[in-house]
Parts: C-alpha cells; sequence; structure tokens
C-alpha cells in the first residue's frame, strides 16, 4: 500500500506544554510491515478484504479492531484471538524501526515529563520499543492499564494523571485516526505524525519527528518548535 507523502507545516508552528504523551505505532516506531503481514492474514482467515481491515486497525486494541470488523461476536472470542494475535506480534520483529527523528525527540524528553501511551500490550510495546533501538518512557500506559481502547481517552487521561499535569496542559503525538480522536476527547493538543495523521485534522501534522524540536524552559514547561 502505498503512502501520501505528508506536507509539513507551511510555516513554523510553536506548542507550549507542561508534559507529552506519545504514541508507538507508528509515532515512535514503524511496525507497519509486521501489522500488514499480521492483519492480512488474519482478514483472510476471516474472509475480510485486507484492505478494509487496515484501514481499521490502526491506533486501536485488537480486540476493539475485531469487534469493529466482526459485529456481534462475542466479546470472549475476541480477547481470545487477540491474545493470540498479540503473541504473533511479539514474535516478528522483522521490518521493525524508528519513526525518523524518534531517537533524537526522546533523548530531547530525558528529563522533562512524558509517558507512553500505546495500544499494545507491555510485552509488545517493549519489543517493539528494543527492536526499534528506543528507549521506554519511564511512565507508561499500555493496553493492560486501561478498560476502553482508542478512541476512547482513557489513556490519555490516565498518561496526564500520571504526570500530574493537567490534561489541556498535555501536547498528544499519535498517526492515526483513532489516536487522533482519542486525543482531542482527552481536550489535549494533537501532533499528527506521518501519512495517516492528515486525514484525521490534527492541530498540526509532520511528515517524521525530525521536524520538531523541543526546548526545556526554566520554569519546567516545554516549548515544542514544529517545522
Amino acid at each position: 500500500m502505498t503512502a501520501t507523502p505528508t506536507p509539513a507545516p507551511s510555516t513554523p508552528t510553536v506548542l507550549a506544554a507542561r508534559a507529552l504523551l506519545l504514541d508507538m505505532d507508528g509515532t515512535l516506531v514503524d511496525s507497519d510491515a509486521v501489522v500488514e503481514r499480521v492483519w492480512r492474514r488474519w482478514a483472510g482467515r476471516h474472509g475480510l478484504d485486507g484492505d478494509a481491515v487496515m484501514k481499521v486497525v490502526h491506533g486501536r486494541q485488537g480486540h476493539a479492531t475485531m469487534a469493529a470488523l466482526l459485529p456481534g461476536r462475542p466479546v470472549e472470542r475476541n480477547l481470545a484471538e487477540n491474545a493470540r494475535m498479540l503473541a504473533e506480534e511479539t514474535a516478528d520483529m522483522d521490518g521493525v524501526v524508528e519513526v525518523a527523528g524518534a531517537t533524537a525527540f526522546l533523548a530531547a524528553l530525558r528529563d522533562l515529563p512524558h509517558a507512553l501511551v500505546t495500544s499494545a500490550d507491555v510485552g509488545l510495546s517493549t519489543a517493539r520499543m528494543n527492536a526499534a533501538g528506543l528507549p521506554l518512557p519511564e511512565v507508561r500506559v499500555t493496553a493492560e492499564s486501561v478498560g476502553a481502547s482508542k478512541p476512547d481517552p482513557e489513556g490519555f487521561l490516565k498518561g496526564a494523571a500520571e504526570l500530574g499535569v493537567a490534561p489541556a496542559e498535555c501536547v498528544v503525538f499519535e498517526d492515526s485516526g483513532a489516536g487522533i480522536a482519542a486525543g482531542r476527547a482527552a481536550g489535549m493538543t494533537v501532533v499528527g505524525v506521518g501519512p495517516r495523521a492528515a486525514a484525521h485534522a490534527p492541530d498540526v501534522v509532520v511528515p517524521d519527528l525530525t521536524r520538531v524540536r523541543v526546548e526545556a524552559l526554566p520554569d519546567g514547561a516545554i516549548r515544542l518548535h514544529i517545522g
């Protein structure tokens, strides 16, 4: 599937924040190759169109994707199948790399309030961050931490609470429609990253993290220079 190039902001944008909340897949880690392999196989097993499935999977927990694509199927079956899918994804790191600029971006955040907020579970998020050569943030909100998948805002609100920062003072970095909707529902500013993001109207969009510069201010605030 060919990605449409993501336009950079026409003029630099400056955002202020007290904390950053970071999605993983498509935002810090490029895992599209394995996601395509695993979910297209799943689509074939269920007689579903692979292209249609790929429009739904990004940003959501696997069982939420299954519920959307196979309505009426018992929740217990979705959860059981999702557990098998997670194991399959965790065993497949072929092609998993960092999104351009992620290493420098996370290094700039080392002493600043930030959290990983991902629909992956602990095992998958740890494996993919390690495969991409990226450090895991100290604060992490994973699939086990929440009762509702993105686009529900629970994960982002929990991340803000764990950092002790009001939602309105957080900036979210996301790539998917579900994630961008979750950030908006949480009352946060959203930076869209990569080719999927532009179609979902984030507050600002960048092709990758090389277009983001982090400035730590004396009062502990964060200034983001985007563009």
